[in-house]
């Protein structure tokens, strides 16, 4: 390389190994947590004992739960939205001259990217401890004990339901046809026949994932505040009462000469 030849970005010239971690964390641990996150929220449809029985386990983690979220969740998923970000601006869709599917598809994973970067930002600032946290104590509002109906309250307005129908729809997509461009990525699907049995299995995991986030809506949609609480106020006490006479068993088999 000559003195007046620009030297590659760091970008360029690992360009090969970031995009294929890139489209990896999409996968994992990225999707593998959309997957779980959005078929836990759908327990709800089982009534408020299942989702704060399913919740009760994540938050079984205690002090953990914190490192495990941002090694496993927000730390990858900030990798992939900002390589994203530049493989959009380095991006030209060219759907408006060539309006055939693969443009509109790669338009389309750009756009709902965006869409749910947004969306992943409002929900964790709205139903996270973090948002509460960083903005005051009307934010944050998910009570890991009082799970479906703190959840209920604080989707109850039209407005922030409809954002959120936007915000998972546009999260899935991205998801489910971002599975079918990984295999082209890493070269698992390379014939035309192989590339629409990929296509259908996206759109099968694509519908999956909106049923189960569509029905966890729904569900809270129709959910009785005040009866919900009850039920989750017994199962705190319930649980309470266990840990305690755990506590007292320990001291007791710790005193025992």
């Amino acid at each position: 390389m000559t003195a007046s030849e620009p030297s590659q970005s760091f970008l360029a010239r690992h360009q090969f190994l970031i995009y294929r971690l890139f489209s990896l964390s999409g996968l994992v641990p990225v999707g593998a947590f959309l997957v779980v996150h959005l078929l836990t929220n759908a327990s709800v449809l089982g009534g408020t004992k299942a989702f704060q029985d399913r919740v009760d386990l994540i938050h079984s983690l205690g002090d953990l739960l914190i490192p495990v979220e941002w090694a496993f969740i927000f730390l990858p998923m900030l990798f992939h939205a900002v390589v994203g970000f530049v493989i959009i601006s380095n991006g030209l869709p060219n759907v408006g001259s060539y309006a055939y599917v693969g443009n509109v598809r790669y338009t389309l994973q750009r756009a709902t990217g965006m869409i749910a970067f947004v969306f992943i930002i409002g929900h964790v600032l709205q139903l996270h401890w973090m948002g509460g946290a960083l903005l005051g104590k009307q934010f944050g509002q998910f009570d890991p004990h009082h799970a479906t109906s703190s959840a209920a309250e604080a989707l109850r307005s039209l407005p922030v339901t409809l954002l959120y129908v936007v915000g998972l729809l546009s999260t899935v997509f991205h998801f489910s046809n971002g599975l079918w461009t990984l295999g082209i990525t890493w070269g698992l699907w390379t014939s035309p026949a192989a590339m629409q049995r990929a296509n259908w299995v996206s759109v099968a995991v694509g519908v999956l994932l909106a049923s189960a986030g569509l029905g966890a809506l729904g569900g809270l949609q129709g959910v009785n505040v005040e009866q919900a609480k009850k039920i989750e106020n017994r199962m705190l006490e319930s649980r309470r009462s266990f840990d305690d006479e755990g506590v007292h068993a320990t001291s007791a088999s710790t005193a025992t000469p």
